[in-house]
């Protein structure tokens, strides 16, 4: 019945809609015959003028004429008048109805013209059709032809009968298929979609139904809300099972709740060039696209858990036509929990700032890879207008929110620090440099390291990965500027501003396993991989890299040359698959670096590769984390072997994804991941034989050392997570005093920095 309920509406729409459609019919449809009928009395009335008008006088043959020439079909009778209205000749089937002559024979004589009109004459509908009859150019006599016009009101009512049977039948039928459509495209989806969130409600799980088009967007926001409750539930159990044992893991919920607690009525916003969604034109569409960054992976969840705003470089070609009036627009798409505020930047200020300055200049700078950084002057300037653009951008982001926290990421924003505490100084602000911070040696080639130096000073917290990068940036401050170094608590003190040094090993996300859960299988097995890149291999090593000098990209297929030379017993049988994304390709070094890759991989490959086998795949591309997992899911070793590098995120993406605890990692010394892999097989990024034997040795080791090391660094990755990270460093700088500088007493200074 409540189904029915649904028609009702639409039925009496459509039997009025029928309804007025019908009435029009009929109406047009008696016009018509209406019509026919006029031009055939005129017709007929045009044809009898002449022969009529010379029989007035002679009445005897004006009669049998009459007569004769009113039984025709549909046709009543003929009456003839003289012209004082006198009847001269007439029909005998009208003659009783026509006693009197019709209003329409005196207008007809007046107007001088054929008139005709629709009478009733006794009890029936006629039309009658008058005709005057000249002679001399005088009105002699009048013609009136009649007829029948009953007939239209019949066919009338017959049109109407069947039009309304037609309405009745149409309304049945719609009414039937309006039925059999709603419950199968409307109830039956929303009793599927209902029952699934009734299994959800009492904790269980319904497999996901392909519905059709009109309940795709729910479809999607139930999957979303689905996903959520899991992870909720999944996030609940974890955290209770971590407080059983007295475990002190740190999960999203667990950060989310301590970030609210910190922050408190106050806000966080984010700096960072990448921006976590991109929009780009697909076709016709716009398609949101998430950039492969473990910057992304790392700050997501902060401004998840704070509803806070990212600011960064809008850079997909559909960015503008997706924002607000104030360029900025919820994100992620699906949930919209935190504000995404973009700055929009000119080809020249991008080409200056970012790949530049910050890529050809600081870049190589600070990871000393013997590539000689690239410093101009209109580098510089562009620089620092782009970091005056950041600045302006966040204070009118946080304009009305009093006691601000910003985090400004990375070596692109080396000036934002000062200029946001220059007009807000009471804001918290941090600044965390990803890549590592040389000695002061190397660091004096910058021309302007002053500058860099007191725009990083105007933080109150400044973060690296590692304590070596925080001693380094203490010697520089120490040499190039004028300030106070407190060594005791690693902070500087500079224009009575108080700025802490502090390390903070950036991590992974770690998929915290439940109690009850068993390790993952492996996604795919190493002959399906191998078989995918038309490989025959026994064993398979991996390597992940964007396509950067800093990588030690060169050194590790060398290493692999060395290791099959010395090794023969595994040549036709280990295969190195190098993943490597290519970047700033434009950038002359790197386009050297890219065509350098390419021809080696193509001389070691010739050397030894015979048939189906060869020692190197090189897979140059973008690859998601998804594409990726499996084969480091799937690796015997994974090579990591960085000249230098602040912390290496694929060192931790490896150990984090081996939960079946096999695989060895080779792990370069001048990494900050070193500092805390203890169990990796260290080597010496330049020292190729090394590296052969660390291959070796991998490849050789027992299964028992192999779980027993993996075990204590997957300790150590699950411990210190990217929440542990994101945790430590909020906290840090929200217990940090603002102001005190030299009028602080030493007790002060020491909570300050605590």
């Amino acid at each position: 019945m409540r189904v029915f309920k649904l028609f009702v509406p639409v039925l009496l729409a459509v039997i009025a809609v029928s309804l007025l459609f019908s009435g029009y019919q009929v109406r047009r449809d008696r016009r018509i015959q209406e019509r026919e009928l006029s031009q055939r009395a005129k017709l007929l009335g045009d044809s009898l003028d002449e022969n009529l008008t010379s029989l007035l006088d002679s009445h005897r043959e004006l009669q049998r004429l009459v007569e004769r020439l009113g039984t025709g079909e549909g046709l009543e009778g003929i009456v003839v008048y003289d012209n004082q209205g006198r009847i001269l000749a007439v029909s005998s089937a009208v003659a009783r109805r026509l006693p009197s002559p019709p209003a329409v024979v005196l207008r007809a004589m007046q107007k001088g013209g054929a008139t005709g009109e629709f009478a009733t004459l006794g009890d029936r509908q006629m039309y009658v059709y008058a005709v005057p009859l000249e002679r001399d150019q005088e009105v002699a006599g009048e013609l009136v032809i009649v007829q029948d016009a009953a007939y239209i009101e019949r066919q009338g009512t017959r049109l109407w009968t069947y039009l309304l049977f037609g309405i009745a039948v149409q309304v049945v039928v719609i009414l039937l298929i309006s039925f059999l459509v709603v419950r199968r495209s409307i109830l039956a989806p929303l009793t599927r979609i209902a029952q699934r969130m009734r299994a959800l409600r009492m904790g269980t799980a319904l497999p996901a139904t392909a519905e059709t088009e009109l309940f795709q967007p729910i479809t999607r926001e139930v999957a979303t809300f689905a996903a959520s409750l899991a992870a909720a539930r999944a996030s609940a159990e974890k955290e209770a099972q971590l407080r059983a044992t007295a475990d002190s893991c740190w999960t999203a919920e667990r950060l989310s709740v301590a970030l609210r607690n910190k922050l408190a009525d106050s806000r966080l916003f984010v700096v960072a060039n990448r921006e976590p969604y991109m929009h780009v034109r697909r076709g016709k569409g716009i398609e949101t696209i998430v950039p492969a960054s473990g910057l992304v992976t790392a700050l997501e969840p902060i401004l998840c858990a704070c509803d806070g705003t990212w600011v960064a470089h809008g850079s997909g070609d559909a960015d503008r036509e997706t924002v607000d009036q104030r360029n900025c627009v919820r994100v992620p798409p699906e949930q919209q929990r935190y504000t995404l505020r973009r700055v929009w930047l000119s080809k020249e200020e991008e080409e200056g700032y970012y790949f530049g300055f910050s890529n050809e200049g600081l870049w190589p700078l600070c990871h000393v890879a013997h590539t000689r950084p690239v410093f101009r002057e209109d580098d510089w300037e562009w620089y620092r207008q782009v970091n005056v653009k950041f600045a302006d951008a966040v204070l009118d982001e946080m304009a009305s929110t009093a006691q601000p926290v910003v985090i400004v990421q990375d070596y692109h924003f080396a000036l934002l620090p000062r200029l946001i505490k220059q007009q807000r100084p009471d804001a918290r602000v941090a600044i965390f440099w990803h890549i590592p911070w040389p000695n002061p040696e190397a660091f004096r080639i910058c021309p302007w390291q002053r500058e860099l130096l007191d725009g990083l000073l105007g933080a109150d917290l400044v973060g690296f990965h590692i304590q070596a990068h925080c001693n380094n940036f203490l010697q520089t401050v120490d040499a190039a500027l004028e300030s106070r170094i407190d060594r005791e608590h690693f902070a500087v003190n500079r224009h009575d501003h108080l700025t802490a040094v502090r390390p903070f090993p950036i991590s992974v996300v770690w998929d915290e396993q439940g109690p009850s859960e068993k390790p993952k299988p492996v996604h795919k097995q190493q002959s399906v991989l191998l078989n995918e890149l038309g490989v025959e291999a026994l064993f398979l090593g991996v390597g992940v890299d964007r396509v950067d000098y800093t990588k030690g990209i060169l050194e590790r297929f060398f290493a692999i040359e060395r290791f099959l030379k010395k090794y023969p017993a595994y040549q036709g049988k280990l295969t190195f698959v190098q993943i490597g994304a290519p970047s700033r390709t434009h950038i002359k070094r790197y386009h050297e670096l890219l065509a350098e890759v390419e021809s080696e991989v193509d001389r070691i490959n010739w050397r030894f590769q015979s048939g189906k086998w060869k020692p190197i795949v090189l897979l140059m591309r973008h690859h998601s984390h998804e594409q990726i997992e499996p084969f480091y899911r799937a690796a015997d070793f994974c090579l990591v072997t960085s000249l230098h590098d602040g912390m290496n995120l694929v060192a931790k993406e490896f150990v984090a994804a081996r939960d079946d605890e096999q695989g060895v990692l080779v792990l370069s010394a001048f990494t900050g991941a070193a500092r805390e892999l203890h169990d990796a097989l260290i080597v010496h990024p330049y020292d190729i034989e090394q590296m052969a034997d660390a291959i070796f040795r991998a490849l050789e080791m027992e299964p028992g050392e192999k779980k027993a090391r993996m075990q204590r660094m997957r300790r150590a990755v699950r411990e210190n997570n990217v929440y542990r990270w994101a945790a430590t460093l909020i906290g840090e700088l929200c217990e940090t005093r603002i102001g005190g500088g030299e009028s602080a007493g030493d007790e002060e200074r020491a909570v300050a920095v605590r």
